[in-house]
């Protein structure tokens, strides 16, 4: 079985639970909002080098800068356009800014990401970019009640890659289920699963959160 990253999703808790799940020895955390997660990078500074900060969320064009400047990976890029802007930005002594294409994978309308249809030739361009690692793919799939409804969009991500990677592009990475569909995923392939509730209980307003319970993590 694929080695599989768990990304602590720590939106809306605070510096506390967020140092007290490294104290456990969690090392990867995902954020949603960007002023939040500075926030939260600033507060935790002593912690920088042992933790990977990644940015889930979506990304407006107007804060590409400040995130090229500190996230170590952003899994939500799904325009060129947005994806210049990092290559752009990212300071040139800070290591590549790893990242993975959204792709809209059940074809929602409320939903980011790039279409299926459209992912090669975004795919093709962003690996070309310097200062950006293109390591995969992300998608946050249509909820489904069952195990193999649950499985059906994550196996469609992963022929994805599978086609990515049989036309020449170097892809290690996806970046799909969440703490109702982690299992699904895994089954998939998933090389990153997001969870929150999972590792911190139920979301709490924002700068507040009970004591993680996540024993342990890794980091890729």
């Amino acid at each position: 079985m694929q080695a599989v990253t768990l990304l602590a999703v720590s939106k809306t808790f605070g510096p506390l639970a967020v140092r007290e799940a490294v104290a456990a020895g969690q090392q990867a955390f995902g954020e949603n909002y960007v002023q939040e997660a500075l926030d939260k990078i600033a507060a935790l500074a002593d912690l920088r080098a042992q933790v990977q900060w990644h940015l889930i969320g979506p990304l407006q064009s107007n804060k590409t800068r400040v995130v090229a400047e500190t996230f170590d990976w952003v899994h939500s890029v799904d325009r060129l356009k947005t994806a210049q802007r990092l290559s752009q930005q990212r300071p040139a002594h800070l290591a590549p800014l790893q990242v993975c294409l959204q792709v809209n994978i059940s074809g929602e309308d409320s939903k980011s990401g790039v279409a299926p249809a459209e992912l090669p030739e975004l795919a093709r361009a962003v690996a070309a970019l310097p200062g950006l690692r293109l390591r995969g793919l992300m998608a946050i799939p249509e909820p489904a009640g069952d195990f193999e409804h649950q499985r059906r969009p994550h196996r469609a991500l992963r022929e994805w890659l599978e086609a990515l990677r049989s036309q020449g592009l170097a892809l290690d990475t996806l970046s799909m289920g969440m703490s109702a569909d982690m299992e699904a995923a895994i089954a998939e392939g998933a090389t990153i699963v997001r969870v929150g509730t999972a590792i911190f209980g139920g979301r709490a307003a924002k700068g507040s959160g009970p004591a993680p319970t996540v024993e342990c993590g890794s980091s890729s």
